[in-house]
């Protein structure tokens, strides 16, 4: 049977969308032409085969097909294998786009269907409208939106598998197969359209899948820049456009939307574990941001020159932009010939000399930091967003309201005042224990203390309110200092020349691992070292928003208390009054996954989340929760509008930033339609949360002790299953003896390195979570996702006969609840236990603990949810799942082949083609699982 059959035949039994079966379809056939002509039928025919014999073997438990697969692919050259891994990994990196495509579809179509009385689910429209249900007035309403602060916050994690060139041409592929279906395309536009599908293809199957050197920090930064000159420009405008026709619609006003949106970046300036990102690469970073954005309003201005061409023959201008003209004249003059083309058009002469002032900044750049930050100050983004808004309300004065409410203008303000002329806010993230070094040799060096590392927390805090006191100096400027301090004191002084260029460059300065008073008092006392913090007569001025991040589930335990302790501390509360009593706390999610396991971590980060929100509302702090999410369930992943809608309500003050990482950037932000969407859903869950924070009762199972007993019972159960597994003595031989994390951590995907140590001593504690997972992943266990759940059900049914139909209750009522559970189901249901098992050589006892696990949590939840199979209730990812399932297996039986023969492998070179070929295959069941970390 040929592959474009096979498809045909598993896309139909699997249930997956016609519109995208078709696109699948034609895609395969292509690939199938490509696959003949460059390899033969033989291949053809392979490509069709194994999926159809790996379904016998692997879901049907045929033993003889599976040996009879295991020996042809032992059998199999090391070019043939390639050859098979090159085809299917086209196909999952393309059939991954088309589904991008499809959900854009999917989601246009439901723009058609909607009505003011039927808004699009989870779109701008239904949260004004939900407001105007609620009774909201129109002042009342607009205020939601005044409340809300949402930044997300782009980062470089390596999750990301794929070179930008391959990506770009499998997303231009995707567009071009996609047009092949549509009706209007005639049919000679479809052969020219045919023909350069295959041109890009065979030009696709000529690039190396991997990189031949790892990314370096300057091509993360580059990535990241892409997304925002793209998706992310491209779309902010239509999420206004959008706030202001809803608001059309249900209260018949157009408002000035207030910005409700902003980014923030980790790339370039995230030095936790990173020894690639130093001072001079984070100043690149921010010259190399603000260049950008200078470009793109360059090139905007130069359309909207083109666009206002007003003469004041036709129409007036206000006397304020005609004395605007006269200052522009003095301070940027421009040609006479230019002045001579454009006296009757006043408006583009306003332009021309704006973009006169940017170009004057652009210029600047080329120039070293000292001529960087005297010029920056000659025209700020403040004094740009004052131009064009001139021009605006010369334009409503003189009877065009229209261009100045939507259009090119109406975009660039927008646009102004998301990204002024720095793009996004870079913050800074240490470790804890770097900084306590730091503190150690500066304190020893003045002569203080000797050994302050070995102090107890309290000494440690005397000692630093004590210096933090002090106006002098602990060490002069030029005195010398070790590595680590060094690296820690320049990046203050990076930050210091940061907000000299524009205050809104610098973002937050975050703490890993805060466990204590003294991780937030020994940043304050660097600060002040560099000029950054200063305490004089009983006044804090302070330049930082220093923000704690709590990552295990002790520190997240812990952290209220903390927080609570920093709120009550004299010289802590004098700080915050200096930052407008504002704290932004942070929470992590990997670690604290990696740490507790799946539910003990989700329980930990909804208890801090709620206990942080009300420690904060008693000591009247205004705060802002950062939550730092990963891509996948294992690391906090799942669509962030639910995230938001299942936080306590008390945690909710329309305030909230959360980190967008690895393959999450390039599915959000690939195309802008997607991003649209993503944004849109984004601003409807914060339209809900912002009002259940005066609507809905206080508390997570507030007086119910009953049922908080339940929960912490299935929390702390499951944990203890958890650390049972990671724990055991021969855990860790196995789990790097079975997954590929040897080689994942050799992948060039990315500049941080997978430990937090020599990757040479790979341990369970110092691996990040984001290979720990990818692991997990690629040998299709998701452990990190779902294990545990079993055991702390059962514990919390033992300890209470109701508790069953109370976790029924809660899947029917609780939004966090469910959430968890749906996020869970998702993790079990791409979970494939009979090909994990190809891994292990003989049955091992760990094997049969998931497997007994996995089917004790599936019983359990399909008895709460009441359904027959996991994932019945989203028809749609379980049907992708099936459809996927059997492309799947062959790459995992690959995988399997060739780390045995990696391990048997006498010589460097063969070791080296294998490495090769092992690499090209983790990428291919990474876009198989549309998941790595």
């Amino acid at each position: 049977m040929h592959w474009k059959e096979t498809v045909r035949d598993l896309a139909e039994s699997s249930g997956i969308s016609q519109s995208l079966s078709k696109r699948v379809i034609n895609l395969t056939e292509i690939l199938e032409e490509v696959a003949a002509r460059q390899h033969g039928e033989e291949l053809v025919t392979k490509l069709g085969k194994l999926p159809l014999e790996s379904v016998k073997a692997l879901d049907e438990g045929d033993e003889e097909e599976l040996k009879s697969l295991q020996k042809e692919m032992s059998g199999m050259s090391l070019e043939e294998i390639k050859e098979v891994l090159r085809m299917y990994t086209t196909f999952f990196h393309l059939v991954n786009s088309l589904e991008q495509h499809e959900i854009s579809r999917v989601n246009r179509s439901r723009e058609f269907e909607e009505t003011p009385e039927s808004p699009r689910k989870e779109s701008i429209a239904e949260a004004v409208y939900k407001l105007k249900e609620e009774g909201y007035g129109y002042e009342e309403a607009l205020d939601v939106f005044h409340q809300m602060d949402i930044q997300p916050t782009i980062t470089a994690h390596p999750t990301e598998a794929r070179r930008r060139s391959v990506l770009l041409k499998q997303q231009e592929l995707a567009s071009m197969i996609s047009r092949l279906g549509d009706s209007d395309i005639t049919p000679d536009e479809k052969i020219d359209l045919r023909r350069e599908i295959l041109n890009v293809l065979n030009l696709l199957l000529l690039t190396d899948e991997v990189r031949a050197e790892r990314l370096s920090v300057e091509d993360e930064v580059e990535n990241g820049l892409f997304y925002f000159t793209h998706s992310i420009w491209d779309s902010i405008p239509i999420l206004y456009r959008d706030i202001r026709q809803a608001f059309d619609t249900y209260y018949s006003q157009r408002p000035e939307v207030p910005i409700v949106l902003k980014y923030r970046s980790w790339i370039g300036s995230d030095r936790d574990g990173n020894p690639n990102v130093t001072s001079s690469v984070t100043w690149d970073t921010v010259i190399q941001q603000r260049k950008t954005v200078l470009s793109k309003f360059l090139k905007d201005l130069n359309e909207l020159r083109r666009y206002l061409s007003v003469s004041n023959k036709q129409g007036t201008v206000s006397d304020e932009l005609k004395e605007s003209l006269k200052e522009d004249e003095k301070e940027f003059p421009i040609s006479e010939r230019i002045s001579r083309r454009y006296v009757h058009e006043l408006y583009r002469l306003k332009v021309v000399h704006i973009m006169e002032k940017i170009q004057y900044l652009l210029d600047a750049l080329e120039g070293d930091k000292k001529e960087i930050l005297e010029k920056s100050q000659k025209y700020t983004a403040d004094e740009f967003i004052a131009d064009l808004e001139l021009i605006k309300e010369s334009l409503v004065e003189n009877g065009l309201p229209g261009l100045s409410q939507q259009g090119k203008l109406q975009d660039m303000i927008i646009r102004a005042k998301t990204f002024g002329f720095h793009l996004s806010a870079l913050d800074i993230r240490q470790h804890s224990s770097l900084h306590e070094e730091t503190v150690t040799e500066l304190l020893y060096q003045a002569n203080v203390v000797d050994k302050y590392g070995e102090l107890s927390e309290e000494k440690k805090i005397e000692i630093l309110v004590q210096e933090l006191s002090n106006p002098r100096p602990l060490s002069p400027i030029k005195s010398e200092r070790s590595e680590v301090a060094s690296r820690v004191m320049t990046v203050f002084e990076e930050i210091g020349d940061m907000l000299a260029l524009n205050p809104e460059t610098f973002g937050s300065y975050i703490i890993s691992m805060t466990h204590g008073i003294s991780d937030m008092l020994e940043v304050m006392l660097i600060a002040k070292e560099s000029g950054l913090w200063s305490y004089k007569k009983g006044e804090v001025d302070s330049k930082l928003d220093i923000v704690p991040l709590f990552e295990t589930i002790e520190d997240l335990e812990n952290s209220a208390d903390l927080m609570g302790q920093m709120y009550e501390h004299e010289l802590f509360s004098r700080h915050l009054k200096s930052r407008n009593n504002f704290q932004e706390i942070m929470l992590g999610y990997s670690d604290s996954n990696k740490d507790g396991g799946y539910w003990m971590a989700n329980w930990a980060l909804n208890k801090a989340q709620y206990e942080l929100g009300t420690v904060c509302r008693e000591y009247e702090v205004d705060f802002r929760l950062f939550h730092g999410r990963g891509g996948t369930v294992g690391r906090g992943g799942g669509q962030s509008n639910q995230a938001i809608v299942a936080m306590p309500a008390v945690a909710n003050n329309g305030r909230i930033r959360f980190t967008e990482q690895g393959e999450v950037i390039s599915f959000r932000y690939m195309l802008s339609s997607i991003t649209h969407r993503h944004l849109e859903q984004i601003v409807n869950a914060m339209t809900k949360v912002t009002m259940a924070q005066y609507s809905e009762a206080p508390g997570y199972l507030s007086g119910k002790a009953e049922e908080r007993e339940i929960f912490e019972t299935l929390a702390e159960q499951s944990m203890k299953a958890y650390r049972n597994l990671i724990d055991d003595p021969e855990f860790w031989d196995w789990y790097s003896g079975i997954t590929p994390i040897e080689h994942i951590g050799k992948l060039p995907i990315a500049s941080r390195p997978v430990t937090r140590g020599s990757s040479d001593s790979m341990t369970f504690d110092t691996l990040r979570a984001i290979p720990w997972v990818f692991a997990w992943t690629q040998v299709r266990y998701n452990t990190p996702g779902w294990y545990g759940i079993s055991e702390g059900l059962k514990a919390a049914k033992e300890k209470n006969e109701k508790a069953l139909e109370i976790l029924k209750k809660w899947n029917k009522e609780w939004t966090f609840f469910r959430t968890v559970l749906n996020n869970s189901q998702r993790e079990m249901a791409r979970t494939h236990l009979p090909t994990s098992d190809l891994y292990n050589e003989k049955s091992s006892k760990f094997h049969k603990l998931l497997i007994e696990n996995f089917e004790r949590a599936e019983s359990w939840i399909t008895s709460i949810t009441g359904y027959d199979h996991i994932l019945d209730h989203n028809k749609v990812i379980q049907n992708s799942i099936l459809f996927r399932n059997p492309f799947t297996y062959p790459l995992n039986i690959i995988q399997a082949e060739l780390l045995t023969r990696w391990k048997k492998a006498d010589k460097k070179e063969q070791k080296e083609e294998l490495t090769e070929a092992l690499f090209l295959n983790i990428n291919g069941i990474a876009a198989a699982m549309q998941s790595t970390g």
